[in-house]
This record gives C-alpha cells, sequence and structure tokens, in this order.
C-alpha cells in the first residue's frame, strides 16, 4: 500500500503538521509558536483552543505545501506534549478552563501530603511514576477542585478528561471518539502500567470519576476518522503515542538496550527495555514504549524539564541572542564555559533529583565572564543533565549504550552534540530525520493501515546523518561533571 501520512506534532511551545511519504522523507510541512501563559509563580497553561485552532490550520497548509489532495492521505498520526491537562464539556467541546501543562508546578504540595501520607509506594508499584506534580492527576483533580461547578458536572458525566492527543482527536472526529494511547495514558499517574487498566485504587485516591477517562487503545489503532468538514474527506486516525514514545518509534529504537533522548524544550531520554517493566532505584521513570497488537513495550526513561527552552530564555528573557542558531558560534568562540554553570531548574529539577522546588542559578562568575560564557553554560547544562540520566540508567542494570540517537531541534548545534558525545563519553548518532517525533506517529499510523508491514520494515528506513564521537579526556570530563554536581547541590533543597 502507498499513500502519504499526515503527523500532527502538537508540542509545549508549538504546534507543526508534517506529510511524510511511505519513504519517510517529507513532502510539506506548516509550523506555528503559540501563547505560554504564566499566571503566578511555577503555573504554566495553555489555552487548549487555541492549540485546536492552530493544529487544524497547519494540517490545511502541510496538506497544501505537499501539494496533494486529502484524499491521498492514508492515515493521520497524532504526537504531544504530555501530561498536559484539558477538562472539557462534553456537549460543546470547550474547555472549562486552560490546559494545565506538564511544566506546571502549583500541585507540589497536594503531591508532597500524598507522600508524606505513605501513597507514594504504590502509586510507583502500578504506574511506575513518581508523586510529583509534572503528571496529570493532581493537575485534573486541581481543576475539578478550582473551576466553579466542575466538579459536580464531572460526577454527572458531563465533562471529559484528556492529554492534548485526546483533546485533539475529539475535535478531529467532532466529537465521537474519546480516547488515547497507552504511552498517554502510562503518564497520568491513574493508569496501571501492568494490567494495563484505569486503576480504580488510583482514582480513589486522587478523587477523580471514572466517567471522565477516555478509552485506552493501543498506539496503532483505529482511532476514527475526521468529520468529514475538515479536509473535504474522511480520514483514518490510525496512530498516537506521546512525544518521547513516538520519538523511540521513530529512531527505530526497538531491540531492548537501545535507548534515544530528544532535545527539544526539555530533553528525555528513553531506554528500551522491551517486555520487562524495569523499576527504577535512581528514580527514573517505568513507563510504556508502546504497545502494538495488545503487547506493551516498556521503558525506563529520565525527563529534563528545560532543554532547548534554557536557550529561549538567553533569547528572550535575557536577550544575550537575537536567535537560537547564534549559540553555536557563541559556544566555539567562548572555547568552553571557564567554570560557569547554569542550572536552569525554571520549573524545579527532573530526573533524578525530582524536586519541584529547586530554582535555576547561574554559577561560577567572573570579572572575565561574558555572553559567550553564558550562553556555553546553557548548551553545557544539557549535556550535564544528559549524563545525570545515563549514570542512573546504568546504575539501574542497564549496559552503557554504543551509541545514543539524538533528535529534536537542538541537535542540529554541532557543537551541542559533540559537547555531548565528550560529556557522556558515549557516541552520538545523529539521524537524517531529526525530527523523528513527528516520524514516530507517521511510522504509527502507517503500521495501522499497512503502508508498513511491520517494525522491521520501519527500522530499515532508519538513517545516520552524522555520528560524533567523543574527544575529550577522562580526567577533563569526571572534573567538568563534579563542577556540575556540586552547581545541582546549591539549587536543590534536598541538597543533590
Amino acid at each position: 500500500m502507498t499513500g502519504y501520512l499526515l503527523a500532527i506534532d502538537q508540542g509545549t511551545t508549538s504546534s507543526r503538521a508534517i506529510v511524510f511519504a511511505a519513504d519517510g522523507s517529507v513532502r510539506g510541512q506548516a509550523q506555528k509558536e503559540f501563547a505560554q501563559h504564566y499566571p503566578e509563580d511555577g503555573w504554566v497553561e495553555h489555552d487548549a483552543s487555541e492549540i485546536w485552532t492552530d493544529s487544524l490550520a497547519l494540517c490545511r497548509k502541510a496538506i497544501a505545501n505537499a501539494h496533494i489532495d486529502a484524499s491521498e492521505l492514508a492515515a493521520i498520526g497524532i504526537t504531544n506534549q504530555r501530561e498536559t491537562t484539558v477538562l472539557w464539556d462534553r456537549a460543546t467541546g470547550t474547555p472549562l478552563a486552560r490546559a494545565i501543562v506538564w511544566q506546571d508546578r502549583r500541585t507540589a504540595s497536594r503531591c508532597e501530603a500524598l507522600r508524606e501520607a505513605g501513597h507514594e509506594a504504590m502509586v510507583r508499584e502500578k504506574t511506575g511514576l513518581l508523586l510529583d506534580p509534572y503528571f496529570s492527576a493532581t493537575k485534573l483533580a486541581w481543576l475539578l477542585d478550582n473551576v466553579e461547578g466542575a466538579r459536580q458536572r464531572a460526577e454527572a458525566g458531563e465533562l471529559a478528561f484528556g492529554t492534548i492527543d485526546s483533546w485533539l482527536l475529539w475535535r478531529l472526529t467532532g466529537g465521537k471518539v474519546h480516547a488515547t494511547d497507552a504511552t498517554n495514558a502510562s503518564r497520568t499517574l491513574l493508569f496501571n502500567i501492568h494490567t494495563q487498566r484505569w486503576d480504580e485504587a488510583l482514582l480513589k485516591l486522587f478523587d477523580i470519576p471514572a466517567s471522565l477517562l477516555p478509552e485506552v487503545r493501543d498506539s496503532a489503532a483505529d482511532f476514527g476518522s475526521t468529520d468529514p468538514a475538515l479536509f473535504g474527506t474522511p480520514v483514518p486516525v490510525a496512530g498516537i503515542a506521546g512525544d518521547q514514545q513516538a520519538a523511540l518509534v521513530g529512531q527505530a529504537c526497538f531491540e531492548p538496550g537501545m535507548v534515544k533522548s530528544t532535545y527539544g524544550t526539555g530533553c528525555f531520554m528513553v531506554l528500551n527495555t522491551g517486555d520487562q517493566a524495569v523499576t527504577s532505584e535512581n528514580r527514573l521513570l517505568t513507563t510504556v514504549g508502546y504497545r502494538l497488537d495488545g503487547k506493551t513495550c516498556y521503558a525506563l526513561e529520565g525527563s529534563i524539564f528545560v532543554a532547548g527552552a534554557t536557550i529561549q530564555w538567553l533569547r528572550d528573557g535575557l536577550r544575550l541572542i537575537s536567535h537560537a542558531s547564534e549559540s553555536e558560534a557563541l559556544a566555539r568562540s567562548a572555547g568552553g564555559a571557564k567554570g560557569v554553570y547554569l542550572v536552569p531548574a525554571f520549573t524545579g529539577m527532573g530526573a533524578p533529583w525530582w524536586d519541584p522546588h529547586a530554582r535555576g542559578a547561574l554559577l561560577g562568575l567572573t570579572r572575565d565572564t561574558g555572553i559567550a560564557e553564558v550562553v556555553t553554560a546553557g548548551l553545557e547544562a544539557v549535556c550535564y543533565q544528559s549524563l545525570d540520566l545515563l549514570e542512573a540508567m546504568i546504575a539501574d542494570g542497564a549496559s552503557r549504550p554504543t551509541a545514543l540517537r539524538v533528535d529534536g531541534g537542538m541537535v542540529a548545534n554541532n557543537w551541542l552534540a559533540q559537547n555531548l558525545a565528550d560529556i557522556l563519553g558515549v557516541r552520538v548518532d545523529r539521524p537524517v530525520i531529526t525530527e523523528t517525533t513527528a516520524l514516530g506517529a507517521a511510522y504509527l499510523a502507517g503500521l495501522q493501515v499497512g503502508v508498513f508491514q511491520d517494525l522491521a520494515a520501519i527500522s530499515e528506513q532508519w538513517q545516520c546523518d552524522r555520528d560524533f564521537s567523543p574527544k575529550l579526556e577522562e580526567s577533563d570530563r569526571q572534573a567538568r561533571y563534579q563542577g556540575w554536581r556540586e552547581a545541582v547541590s546549591r539549587v536543590c533543597t534536598a541538597g543533590g
């Protein structure tokens, strides 16, 4: 079967749509940044209606840019920023409030109270996750308790909850399909990753009415078809995965032990653990990598909240650069950060620290420190945090990988890619197509409708654009990393 595949890649700071041919090549695309709302310290919100309107317009534009008709699309795949929580009216499709974004920290005290009450062991055993405001359950509970009338309406069955994939699917199908896939469900704190079902004990713990929840399906599945009015013809929606799991698929990391790391707004390193749900002793997350034909592939994941967002802050907040692309030349000119460390704990620290109260810091400044050193420190922070994750995976029993497959907008920066190899002490492989998140969504949709026969057919398409081998002396690597660990210990309330 031939045909084009449309991927909706709904991210944290921008939405995009890409039309792929069956060989994985990009035929047309469109992208748009959208508004970020920060009503209080540590709060981050999105307008779900804006996300839908933008996504629809971008789909139409990408189809036009591909010079095809919507009738030539074999299927649509959706990938999305995970954990971001939307609550909407089933009758009108109108959100009751702005979506609460994964970065949002407003429920930190609720998570602490649950932890102190002794609930984390049960939550972790069932979900593979930690009690942290990062995940959806406490965000949803907050909406139910703080939006007037929401809890009563939820209990009456009038409302629907979803992560962004569910929200887009609902709108694409004209309100006919309220569903999600196992990867997104696994990030809510409400889904038992072993039974692959919404868990009654978790729903009770977080006080969430079951009537709110979407149906959970495989990552490649029949998710219905689009309302014919949207594109002039119904198009099957056949693949859904959270962004990091979609990147795992897009990077063809189908064998246990393969690992990929995506560098976007945040950074997420994911290790395929096959049919074993490995329990981390180093505060990594056990999650669903993908679920196909009812069979679950698990993964270990380390989450860094702020990666590319650091460069965005240097550009928009401090105005040290005009464009993110300038960071590469500045880093080359600086010859390193020269002992300057930027700890980008703007919304707390993710794995393996998990400190929602940590805040950012710039350390090691001297009279010689300039813009180049500060920008370089921002790039180096991404590499040091990546090493935090890799070391935690190795401590959990994983073998040191022969290579790390990387993707996302940041890895177009050759200086960053080389420094990442140097700091990790591992070869870094950058694929020809670095937007592997969208590609993974397209692959999943293509699997469902027969564009691809199996995972082996997808693996054959993966191509390396360039690899970066470590060049840094081991003593230098260790010294620089020790400086990073000391810097983190200064901002983490738990002492690092």
